[in-house]
């Protein structure tokens, strides 16, 4: 049986909560995927447990060379459009860099605005034990986060680049980080370019779902950026991405055929084309 012939298993009859997410540790997989704009959000819508509006969007649709220029703005703006694709899957958001690092009250004033203009049920932020005092704060004031340690791609320029994280000696500083989110009220951990033994012990240690992404089939669940997955962000490819799709180069094969037929006279064709004698079409 084909893909296209299986039968759909829909997420929920409504949208589903960070609690939900929260309550789906240690059972069936969590599906996740990130999304920009409202038709991929109806695709997924559904199929995904959360959508995550990523800062990648910098990098996959705006063509920045990293997640740093991506602005309260930006974020906005595609939260907005991606909250109208969905309808059943939680809608979490990104804040960016810059967004919330100089302490809880600036992040508390950054994720309101997020969540009041977009319709999120989440925010997401990176880091560790030096975020849980902040991910504390906005969770006992009704902003549901989920956390990010590992690889965490605002931290490039300090991390030396898009390394694996918690290898060796530094395996003890992750695990902690991990638990100290989680102990924070953090409803669920995303764990970024980690060793898969690592990310295993981690998802034993924490009570929440952890959510992988290069880290191990045995989290609680798994995210792609989706336009790596399918194949049209091709400037790189993680080790950890598995291509779907190739609609990167079928989309520039359809262009190139367009274009062949446009120089032709080929397209339009008759069938594309409005005749005098059919009055109303």
């Amino acid at each position: 049986m084909s893909a296209q012939e299986r039968i759909v298993t829909k997420v929920s009859a409504r949208q589903l909560t960070a609690e939900d997410i929260r309550a789906r540790k240690g059972q069936t997989p969590i599906v996740s995927l990130t999304a920009y704009t409202t038709p991929m959000a109806q695709m997924m819508d559904g199929q995904c447990d959360f959508v995550l509006v990523g800062d990648s969007v910098g990098m996959v649709l705006h063509g920045l060379p990293s997640t740093l220029g991506v602005t309260m703005e930006m974020m906005i703006l595609h939260g907005q459009a991606v909250a109208r694709g969905l309808s059943r899957s939680l809608m979490v958001i990104d804040m960016p860099f810059g967004s919330y690092e100089e302490g809880p009250g600036q992040a508390f004033r950054n994720a309101a605005r997020l969540m009041a203009e977009t319709g999120a049920g989440a925010v997401k932020l990176e880091g560790g034990v030096e975020m849980a005092e902040t991910i504390r704060f906005l969770t006992r004031r009704g902003v549901p986060v989920m956390a990010h340690v590992g690889l965490t791609p605002q931290a490039i320029n300090t991390l030396g680049g898009y390394k694996v994280q918690g290898r060796g000696a530094a395996a003890e500083a992750l695990r902690a980080d991990a638990r100290a989110v989680a102990e924070a009220g953090a409803f669920a951990v995303v764990l970024e370019k980690i060793p898969a033994t690592l990310a295993d012990k981690i998802t034993a240690e924490v009570a929440v779902p952890t959510i992988g992404i290069g880290a191990s089939a045995g989290c609680d669940g798994q995210i792609l950026v989706v336009d790596d997955m399918l194949g049209l962000f091709t400037a790189f490819k993680p080790k950890f991405v598995k291509r779907y799709a190739t609609l990167g180069e079928q989309g520039r094969a359809a262009i190139a055929t367009y274009a062949e037929e446009v120089r032709s006279r080929a397209f339009p064709a008759a069938e594309h084309l409005f005749p005098d004698d059919e009055p109303g079409k």
